[in-house]
């Protein structure tokens, strides 16, 4: 007896009499017709049983007419064809955009950055106006986001007075910050600036501790004794320390501390603006603080001498790398504010770390710098204490 798959059949527990017993294969005598039944018998597939439940017969009812049903059913299937089980598997595809998303933000955050640093030491080397400098690269992204609110590739914020009001203080220690650090690349290595930049979760917590009121718990204050020391390791060995490009870097983490202060605080109130409009906005107000100070501190006067000497020494690639290190400065700072929008701070924290390994090691490379192995490893203590830190804070 063969069986399809799926197929059901009952047993029953005694045979009919009127059924002839006969062999189900015949003997070699029996006639063509026989052997080919044997033939395809042999050659069905082998079924397997899946189910069976129950045994024997119905009791029989009163009306003979109706069938008896059977108790045991079987069911089977084929062999080498087993019961196909669907298997479905859900991708969020949402999910793995935005990873994909915040994994571009972040690389091209801290490509920008680097040819940023890359062309800015080597407009102050030829050029050494830490304050006109700083005043393009606010320039350059103001007229870049005019430009596009103007034509709308991108849209403008919707803002009012109190949101301007909001801005001021941030916009303050903004350009303070920005300055400073520029200052400090002017006088020294960028690598040793960003090594003392690294400090800055340090100031984040003494200035949150003792003017804000606000308390931390004891990792994250074990955390600073590796970013402290380390810096201070990396001071000390400098080949080519110098005081004002140190308390550059220094003064540019204070403001920065501030600056981070004043946004969570003024984002609190007034109307909300997107990450990439708001550091826009940030920079605008920021051009029209430094102009006046840029001004009276250097002047047009000096930066005429200094632009005609740069442009003799350096040939018309000098106007180049104003151009590239003003407009660079722009777009890295507003995929960094674009990112914030996306992830939390601990993903950024943890991403402006790996930032400044970046830039580091490239302008080691590209400027051969040199590093004495134990400032190298003041900046891996100071590094490590920075990430460390991120973790702790959260």
């Amino acid at each position: 007896m063969a069986f399809s798959a799926k197929q059901s059949y009952a047993t029953t527990s005694t045979f009919p009499e009127n059924i002839p017993r006969k062999s189900l294969f015949p003997e070699k005598s029996q006639n063509i017709s026989a052997l080919h039944f044997k033939k395809n018998v042999l050659s069905q597939k082998p079924l397997y049983i899946s189910a069976a439940t129950g045994f024997g017969f119905t009791a029989e009812s009163e009306d003979s007419s109706k069938a008896r049903e059977p108790l045991m059913q079987c069911n089977a299937y084929e062999a080498r064809r087993s019961p196909s089980i669907p298997i479905t598997i859900e991708i969020d595809q949402e999910a793995a955009a935005q990873k994909l998303k915040i994994g571009v933000y972040f690389a091209t955050w801290w490509a920008l950055n680097v040819v940023f640093n890359i062309y800015n030491k080597k407009v102050l080397n030829a050029f050494p106006f830490p304050w006109l400098t700083s005043t393009l690269s606010l320039a350059a992204g103001s007229i870049i986001m005019l430009v596009s609110w103007a034509t709308r590739i991108a849209e403008a914020p919707d803002t009012d007075l109190q949101f301007w009001k909001n801005l001021l203080p941030v916009a303050m220690a903004h350009t303070i910050g920005h300055v400073a650090a520029t200052v400090s690349m002017s006088k020294v290595a960028v690598s040793f600036t960003h090594i003392i930049k690294s400090g800055e979760p340090a100031f984040s917590v003494l200035v949150s501790r003792f003017m804000m009121g606000e308390t931390f718990p004891m990792p994250v204050y074990l955390s600073l004794l590796p970013i402290i020391g380390g810096c201070a390791l990396s001071a000390a060995t400098e080949l080519n320390f110098n005081l004002t490009g140190f308390m550059g870097a220094m003064l540019s983490n204070l403001a920065f501390v501030f600056r981070n202060i004043f946004s969570k605080k003024g984002m609190m109130k007034g109307k909300s603006v997107g990450g990439m409009n708001y550091y826009a906005c940030l920079s605008m107000l920021s051009l029209l603080i430094l102009t006046p100070f840029a001004i009276a501190v250097e002047g047009p006067q000096l930066w005429a001498l200094g632009w005609q000497e740069a442009v003799s020494q350096i040939g018309p690639n000098f106007i180049w790398w104003v151009v590239a290190q003003s407009v660079f400065y722009h777009f890295y700072n507003q995929v960094s504010y674009m990112s914030l929008n996306e992830i939390s701070p601990l993903t950024f924290s943890i991403g402006n770390t790996m930032k400044r390994i970046s830039v580091i090691v490239a302008s080691i490379i590209i400027f051969q710098t040199p590093l004495q192995p134990i400032t190298a490893l003041g900046a891996a203590i100071a590094i490590s204490g920075t990430f460390f830190y991120s973790q702790a804070k959260q």
